[in-house]
């Protein structure tokens, strides 16, 4: 018995990077595998409607489920993947179908950008801080208040998918964008810190759901840029 080595996170039931990584991947293939449903059938002008209030509204609800549990449900997370998957390719053919190319040049942003911040964050080049981590979450809140009304309710009185466009509105995508990139730090500080703490291996899943989330709403916000400097 003396002779074993000291047993490690696998053994005690806590999370490791290893499960992050698979359960990200895992989550991944659903985003991907559930986003080429929403492609094809949003293929169709009737269907398109109906896929983004079928996605959007079940991806909403199941997101502040998620954030506000107490307790963690792994079904409820695999389920967001799902639906967050076909929300992400009903809204791809739909840009696609609007500007030609705008898809792989946003999904090649998005592959750049998580790589670089990846290395930055890495290397120490950006630091999460408490003080970072605070102004950097409030920002959050605030653009999220600001991009319901600016997507959902001004579309309504202007025609304007994008809300306020023109300059401002290129200008609106590119702090959106920045955001998003220095959200992955957050989530990537997360991680490290919770593999460091020990949290317990279950919880790989929600750290495996927010870097999911992040990379979405970049990919989406880099939708957005391109579709306006076409405009």
């Amino acid at each position: 018995m003396y002779n074993q080595p000291t047993a490690g996170p696998v053994d005690t039931g806590r999370v490791t990077m290893d499960d992050v990584i698979m359960k990200t991947l895992g989550l991944f293939a659903l985003v991907l595998g559930f986003g080429a449903v929403g492609w094809y059938g949003a293929d169709q002008s009737e269907t398109l409607g109906l896929l983004f209030v079928m996605a959007w509204v079940p991806m909403f609800i199941l997101g502040l489920v998620i954030a506000f549990k107490k307790t963690l449900s792994v079904p409820l997370i695999v389920g967001y993947a799902v639906v967050e998957g076909v929300f992400v390719g009903a809204i791809s053919q739909f840009f696609e179908n609007q500007w030609n190319g705008v898809v792989p040049t946003a999904a090649l942003a998005t592959v750049a950008t998580f790589s670089g911040m990846f290395l930055a964050y890495k290397t120490g080049l950006i630091k999460v801080t408490d003080k970072f981590r605070r102004i950097v979450t409030m920002m959050i809140i605030g653009y999220a208040i600001f991009a319901l009304v600016n997507y959902l309710v001004l579309p309504m009185f202007t025609g304007d998918m994008f809300g306020i466009g023109g300059t401002t509105g290129i200008l609106i995508s590119l702090f959106a964008v920045g955001l998003a990139s220095v959200s992955l730090a957050l989530d990537f500080d997360m991680i490290d810190r919770a593999i460091a703490t020990g949290a317990p291996q279950k919880y790989s899943w929600l750290l495996a759901h927010g870097l999911i989330v992040t990379v979405v709403w970049l990919y989406i916000e880099f939708l957005r840029l391109f579709a306006r400097l076409r405009e």
